[in-house]
């Protein structure tokens, strides 16, 4: 599901503004205002005239309250006006009668204002919170255990008013193992969440069959493939839709994990004991997730064990496997040079999966100065 909030830097700026204001005691300012001006105007040479300002009471009420208190500071401001003209003995004059009738123009303008933009944000807040729940079935967040192995994640999507973008991650415990799904959609941000739902539903409907990985991720395979066909736009062309991938097996008796890459950047595996880290390159790896890797005439899964060959690692109590993006591996700083995962990485390896990530992928923001142009996620997954 497609549902975001998109808000452009004026609005944000000046909803930040707005809500900093200090809450009831907001219009106080302006009221102290509009008493000032008329008890200035009292001691006053005759051409100095300070009825004009009021509408400054008007403008900053306008920016932190609401129609209602607006409202009322106008008709204060206009009050004042009034008491202003009536103490100069010159209220019937051209000149205030035309600055009374600027003010409660302005005034009702900043009154018409502030009821649209709550009505807006009252709009924004409600599909805002539509937006969060459908993004979060999207992307079900991780659970903390799974079996003998801590789970941890991180997600940043590229867009900033979207919790979720292309990149995707998911978990699933069959009897005796945990498996463990993470992938990178073609593109980014709030386009490929359609994307992202077909692969997440296809990994979640068959993760908890007892079938082996193979099988597994052949079954993703055709549901993508049928996925990006069934639902790509008349003038796309599906063979530049895909999804990299890379599905992990973890089984609960044996120091192992089964790996099946699908053109996704290796994993990373921190040692427990030495803290040394080890890039996970499996030896045969298959073609992305919708290119059609299985031929055309093979109808089950059943033949997917020469498409999808696992490789299998060392995978000790302790150890820690980072699982990412290329949104954290191609991660660049301001001299284009690529963010140092496993170097940086093993800084940090004796932290907790939680602590972690949430280091690395703080790290990573410092690394580009919070230019993220890519959705970033990662796992950390430890076997205890």
């Amino acid at each position: 599901m497609n549902v975001a909030i998109i808000t452009t830097p004026v609005v944000d700026t000046w909803r930040a503004w707005r809500h900093s204001a200090p809450g009831p005691l907001w219009p106080a300012g302006p009221v102290l205002l509009i008493i000032a001006i008329p008890v200035a105007d009292g001691f006053l040479p005759p051409d100095i005239h300070l009825a004009h300002l009021l509408v400054v009471a008007v403008a900053v009420t306008a920016i932190g309250a609401g129609p209602r208190t607006t409202a009322l500071i106008g008709a204060l401001a206009v009050l004042a006006l009034v008491v202003a003209g009536a103490q100069r003995r010159t209220l019937t004059t051209e000149s205030v009668l035309v600055e009374l009738s600027a003010l409660l123009a302005v005034c009702a303008f900043f009154v018409l204002f502030t009821g649209l933009r709550d009505r807006r944000e009252r709009e924004l807040a409600r599909v805002r919170s539509v937006s969060d729940a459908a993004q979060r079935v999207v992307l079900r967040p991780l659970p903390k255990r799974a079996g003998p192995v801590t789970l941890a994640s991180h997600y940043r999507s590229a867009e900033a008013d979207a919790t979720i973008g292309g990149d995707l991650y998911a978990a699933a415990r069959i009897p005796g193992s945990t498996r463990i799904l993470i992938g990178d959609v073609r593109g980014k941000g709030l386009p490929s969440i359609g994307d992202t739902a077909i692969v997440l539903g296809a990994f979640r409907a068959a993760a908890h069959r007892r079938i082996p990985l193979p099988e597994l991720v052949a079954y993703i395979e055709d549901a993508v493939r049928w996925g990006l066909a069934e639902f790509a736009e008349p003038e796309e062309d599906a063979a530049e839709r895909f999804v990299t991938a890379a599905v992990i097996d973890i089984p609960d008796g044996e120091p192992v994990v089964h790996l099946i890459s699908c053109g996704h950047p290796p994993p990373l595996l921190l040692a427990g004991r030495t803290g040394t880290a080890r890039v996970l390159t499996v030896p045969e790896p298959a073609p992305p997730l919708g290119l059609g890797v299985r031929p055309a005439d093979t109808n089950t899964i059943d033949d997917a064990d020469g498409c999808y060959v696992p490789a299998t690692f060392p995978f000790d109590h302790g150890d820690r496997l980072v699982l990412y993006t290329d949104g954290v591996s191609e991660a660049r700083n301001a001299a284009g040079d690529f963010y140092p995962l496993a170097e940086r990485a093993t800084v940090w390896a004796d932290k907790a999966p939680g602590p972690l990530a949430e280091r690395l992928a703080a790290d990573v923001r410092a690394y580009t100065d919070g230019r993220l142009n890519d959705d970033m996620a990662m796992i950390v997954v430890q076997r205890d």
